[in-house]
């Protein structure tokens, strides 16, 4: 299915009650960080889901990685797929827009069911943020703000590194309820929380790309020397076997950035972190960013000097 630049196209349209089950996807990875997936539960106006396509399957740097989890596969070349159960009591509707100023293809299937009573189930939502560069001395945000009662299930984060060292020794807090002003859940380090350790460093072999059915760093990006200058790291944690639960909502969950400077004292991080949140909520809708343009969005394609050149379908300069 062809989409029209700055048009959006209905993956599906589904009346009454019924559940997604699987979704599967193709385009060109040119096209990861330019679709924006959003989706609708019960009639809603606003979305549950509003998340680039490329982050939503774990590969948000146009660059195909490998996942094999149990919530999210991504696949050679660019085959995703999602096993989120996507529950819905009055109907459902999946929505993918095109920001490129470019025509793009999509290849889809949508697999769900109809019937049934999920009064008693919750939505699920997920939400993208991006922090480019990260504010000094703030912590990169990955969720603000629910109300309700549920369950904060998935994290996935594109975190591109500005500096020189190790970049992973901030700390992932929780507060969930009524804690606002120490967080319920307080991590030791970002390689800890997304199940490795000692930064991910094989002696000998540097960074070691790993996916699990629960948590993985699939990706890594290192820099070419030239244009590609960055390194930059695709992690992701689903929180199903070790579930968050939340009775009246989530204040924040937020990540540092922290390096390390002379004298073994931290260094904050000015790096380009962009997240995924993924959590089940009672209700179709809920407080959610504003939703991210191109610009916001947008990250260098291939390795050329300019972003367009070489890119897939060609992009020509703007007026």
């Amino acid at each position: 299915m062809d989409i029209k630049a700055g048009e959006t196209l209905d993956l599906a349209s589904i009346s009454g009650a019924g559940k997604i089950t699987h979704i599967w996807i193709t385009t060109h990875t040119d096209n990861w960080r330019t679709l924006l997936l959003r989706a609708y539960w019960d009639g809603a106006t606003e979305p549950a889901v509003e998340v680039p396509y490329g982050d939503f399957f774990c590969n948000g740097w146009g660059v195909f990685a490998q996942v094999n989890s149990q919530a999210i596969a991504a696949n050679p070349l660019g085959g995703f797929n999602s096993y989120w159960p996507m529950p819905f009591r009055d109907g459902a509707r999946l929505t993918i827009e095109n920001t490129s100023v470019v025509d793009v293809r999509v290849y889809y299937q949508i697999t769900y069911e109809i019937g049934g009573d999920y009064s008693n189930e919750a939505y699920f939502h997920a939400q993208w943020r991006r922090s480019n560069p990260l504010e000094d001395l703030v912590p990169h945000t990955i969720l603000e703000g629910i109300e309700g009662h549920g369950q904060y299930v998935g994290t996935y984060i594109a975190w591109g590194v500005n500096s020189n060292g190790w970049w992973g020794e901030g700390e992932i807090k929780f507060y969930l309820d009524d804690d606002t002003d120490f967080p319920t859940i307080c991590g030791t380090g970002t390689e800890d929380y997304f199940g490795g350790a000692w930064n991910f460093d094989i002696p000998g072999q540097g960074y070691t790309e790993f996916s699990t059915p629960y948590l993985g760093m699939p990706q890594v990006i290192r820099p070419d020397g030239l244009y590609d200058s960055q390194q930059r790291f695709g992690m992701y944690r689903w929180h199903l076997l070790d579930p968050i639960h939340f009775t009246t909502g989530i204040p924040k969950v937020d990540i540092q950035a922290l390096g390390w400077r002379s004298g073994w004292r931290y260094l904050p991080l000015r790096d380009d972190i962009a997240s995924t949140a993924m959590f089940y909520l009672d209700r179709p809708t809920a407080r959610r960013p504003q939703s991210p343009s191109a610009d916001d969005m947008e990250v260098h394609l291939g390795t050329a000097p300019v972003p367009d050149i070489g890119s897939t379908p060609p992009r020509a300069p703007r007026d």
